[in-house]
C-alpha cells in the first residue's frame, strides 16, 4: 500500500473512531509541574465511576508518558492485529493508551521531531480500538507549541478543554495563554481548574496558602471563562502517584476527591448544554 493510500486509511479510521466518541475533554497547561496529568487521571477516574460511563484516557504527553505510571499499568502491554491497537483496561469502563506501553523499557527517551510526533498523536486516536465511548479523557502535552497544537487540532466534535493552573502568579501567567490557545483553536473552554490550592494540615486541621488561593478564579473572571474550583493539596497525592494507587480511589471521602466529583457534574453540565443544542446523532 502507497503512503498516500495508508494516510487516506488512517484519515478514514480517524474519523470513524471520532464518530463513536461522545465527549471529549482536552487538559491543557501553560507550562508543566502544575498537576495537569495527575488532573486527567483522578477526573477519568472520577468519571468512570459510574459503571455506566465508559471513559477513554489518551495521554498525548509523547516526551513524558506519567499515565500509566499514576494507575499502576505500567507494566501492561497493548495488544491489537491489522494494524490496530487494543487500549489497555484499567476497568471494564476505562481504558488507557500511552506512548509508554510502546517503549522497550521505562527509561527509554521518545527522541522524535514534531512530525513523527503528529502520525503517532493521529494513530492513538485513528488505530486504537476505542469503541463507543461517552468520554475521551486527552492529557495534552504542556505549553502551547507543536504538539499540543496538533493533538488538538486532530480532535473534532463535541471537545471541551480544561485549563489547570496553580495559584502562583508564573502558572497563572501561562494559564491566560493556554486559554487564549484554545480561543484561537476555537476549542471551547469547560474552565479554568486551580490545582494544589491550599494545605491543610493532617495534624492540627489548619489551612495553610502554600502558593497563594484563589488566583485562578480571578484569571477566569479577567478572561471570561467559568472557574471550575480548587483541587486543594494533599501529600497523599504523590505518594499514590508514585505507587499507582490513584488517590481518588484509595481516599474516596477526602476533600481532593470530592472536588473531582464536583468538577465532573461540571464537566457533564457542559456537555449537557452542547448537546441540547447539537443533539448527538453519530
Amino acid at each position: 500500500m502507497s503512503e498516500k493510500n495508508e494516510s487516506d486509511q488512517l484519515d478514514q479510521q480517524l474519523e470513524e473512531n471520532l464518530s463513536r466518541i461522545k465527549n471529549t475533554i482536552v487538559i491543557i497547561s501553560g507550562k508543566g509541574g502544575v498537576g495537569k496529568s495527575t488532573v486527567a487521571s483522578n477526573l477519568a477516574l472520577s468519571l468512570a465511576k459510574d459503571d455506566k460511563i465508559r471513559v477513554g484516557l489518551l495521554d498525548a504527553d509523547i516526551d513524558g508518558p506519567n499515565i500509566p505510571k499514576m494507575l499502576g499499568i505500567e507494566d501492561d502491554q497493548v495488544t491489537g492485529s491489522d494494524g490496530n491497537f487494543i487500549p489497555v483496561e484499567f476497568r471494564s469502563n476505562l481504558h488507557v493508551i500511552s506512548m509508554a506501553f510502546f517503549l522497550e523499557n521505562r527509561d527509554s527517551p521518545v527522541i522524535w521531531r514534531g512530525p513523527l510526533k503528529s502520525v503517532a498523536l493521529k494513530q492513538f486516536l485513528g488505530q486504537v480500538e476505542w469503541g463507543a465511548l461517552d468520554y475521551l479523557v486527552v492529557d495534552l502535552p504542556p505549553g502551547t507549541g507543536d504538539a499540543p497544537l496538533s493533538a488538538a487540532q486532530l480532535i473534532k466534535g463535541n471537545v471541551g478543554a480544561i485549563i489547570v493552573t496553580t495559584p502562583q502568579e508564573v502558572a497563572l501567567l501561562d494559564s491566560r495563554k493556554a486559554v487564549n490557545f484554545a480561543k484561537t483553536l476555537g476549542v471551547p473552554i469547560i474552565g479554568i481548574l486551580e490545582n494544589m490550592s491550599g494545605f491543610t494540615c493532617p495534624h492540627c486541621g489548619k489551612t495553610v496558602n502554600l502558593f497563594k488561593i484563589g488566583g485562578g478564579e480571578e484569571a477566569a473572571k479577567e478572561m471570561i471563562v467559568p472557574f471550575l474550583g480548587c483541587v486543594p493539596m494533599d501529600p497523599r497525592v504523590v505518594e499514590t502517584g508514585d505507587s499507582g494507587n490513584p488517590f481518588v480511589e484509595s481516599f474516596p471521602d477526602s476533600p481532593v476527591a470530592k472536588s473531582f466529583l464536583e468538577i465532573v457534574e461540571k464537566c457533564k453540565g457542559f456537555f449537557d448544554g452542547i448537546n441540547k443544542k447539537t443533539p448527538w446523532n453519530r
